[in-house]
């Protein structure tokens, strides 16, 4: 711990303080204070610290927050790059589903899986492509019109009969069993 910084802890979701980066007073500009209460705040994503300039006397509150990274990058049909949000995975599926009768738990359960098999699968970067496949064979198994929505902005059909083809293969396919184990 650094002298003048009691209760201030390292360690996950905690900033080092006492590697270099000092707290300024907002006041007198000096960089020594004492921190009087820690809380967590918004939902336990934030530290809240009330602080006492030790010079002024004055108090002061700072936010401290973990730093998110975007490590994974998608890469879009154009070639462009942009960092993996599971919003975007989201959106898509809300849009896709619509009107459908499909509770909003189970399109977070899809978004949590298509994202843990993204990041189990890619270190750096994924194709929109390979995004889309994982989105399409999950909701495939959810919901057949959700999937034709979503396969007709994923495929960008050109023509009704590229369309007809899809469905034919929808329907064309052994549908499992719910909840039965797969072979393979």
């Amino acid at each position: 711990m650094r002298r003048g910084l009691p209760n201030v802890r390292d360690g996950p979701g905690f900033f080092a303080l006492d590697r270099g980066l000092l707290v300024h007073c907002p006041f007198c500009g000096v960089d020594n204070d004492r921190v009087i209460d820690s809380r967590a705040a918004d939902a336990g994503k934030v530290i809240r610290r009330r602080r006492e300039c030790l010079a002024c006397h004055k108090r002061f509150t700072t936010y401290e927050r973990v730093e998110v990274t975007h490590r994974l990058m998608v890469v879009k049909r154009d070639g462009s790059r942009q960092p993996f949000t599971r919003e975007n995975i989201l959106r898509g599926i809300q849009s896709a589903c619509g009107k459908r009768p499909i509770p909003e738990e189970v399109k977070e359960r899809l978004v949590d899986a298509v994202e843990e098999d993204i990041h189990r699968a890619h270190d750096r970067e994924v194709t929109s492509s390979a995004i889309g496949e994982r989105v399409m064979a999950r909701l495939r198994e959810i919901d057949e019109v959700a999937w034709v929505r979503f396969a007709s902005e994923y495929y960008q059909f050109k023509s009704v009969e590229e369309l007809r083809q899809q469905l034919r293969l929808l329907d064309d396919r052994v549908k499992d069993v719910k909840d039965q184990q797969k072979l393979f």
